[in-house]
């Protein structure tokens, strides 16, 4: 599979303008989720750090986490937010996910996409599985965002601050699931999930990777 991790491409960004001190409330859950050789079962990230992380009021990553640690020792939950001004204009209306720009299934290039999603989502379970892929994609579904944040860290407006949205996507390792083919049903998983937090900026203590 080829992979891009997106937080690389935020990660200058990221230590230019410090990290989120990561208060903030959710849940993030699946009836099943599934996981090549470390997870299947039901699964409850039980979230206790939430963090945004913008580029240039472009675009936004979020991370929601058990814990403050790196990411690679840690499980959680990325959704990479794109076209960041536009959603904001759209508040309330469900936002279509799938791959980010740069994950493909093998044999399938990664090439520039027209119609790349808005918004992408990853779980990971490096902390509960040391396996070398313990991330699956969002392939399909949606994203509503009640609120988000407009990404500039210097903002002093507390609304402006508040990233809240709610979601329901399926998850799976590209390898397994062809896009635009039918889902392998013991591949893919539902996870659904909400979180509400403000951006805070503080000192980077525990950066993204």
């Amino acid at each position: 599979m080829n992979v891009v991790r997106p937080a690389t491409l935020f990660a200058l960004a990221w230590l230019a303008s410090g990290c989120t001190v990561g208060e903030g409330e959710g849940w993030v859950r699946s009836d099943r989720l599934y996981v090549e050789d470390c997870w299947n079962g039901a699964f409850d990230l039980d979230p206790d750090f939430f963090g945004a992380n913008p580029y240039r009021e472009e675009s936004l990553l979020i991370r929601i986490q058990r814990g403050d640690n790196i990411e690679e020792q840690s499980d959680g939950l990325t959704v990479l937010v794109n076209d960041l001004q536009e959603l904001r204009q759209n508040l309330n209306t469900p936002v279509k996910v799938g791959l980010p720009v740069g994950v493909s299934p093998p044999g399938v290039p990664v090439t520039p996409v027209a119609d790349a999603p808005k918004v992408s989502l990853s779980v990971y379970l490096h902390n509960s599985c040391h396996v070398q892929n313990a991330v699956v994609y969002s392939m399909s579904g949606t994203i509503t965002f009640k609120s988000l944040f407009n990404g500039d860290p210097n903002e002093d407006d507390a609304e402006e601050r508040l990233t809240e949205a709610s979601f329901e996507a399926s998850f799976a390792d590209p390898r397994r699931v062809a896009i635009n083919a039918e889902a392998d049903p013991e591949a893919t998983s539902v996870v659904r999930g909400y979180f509400r937090f403000y951006f805070q900026r503080g000192q980077p203590a525990q950066p993204f990777p």
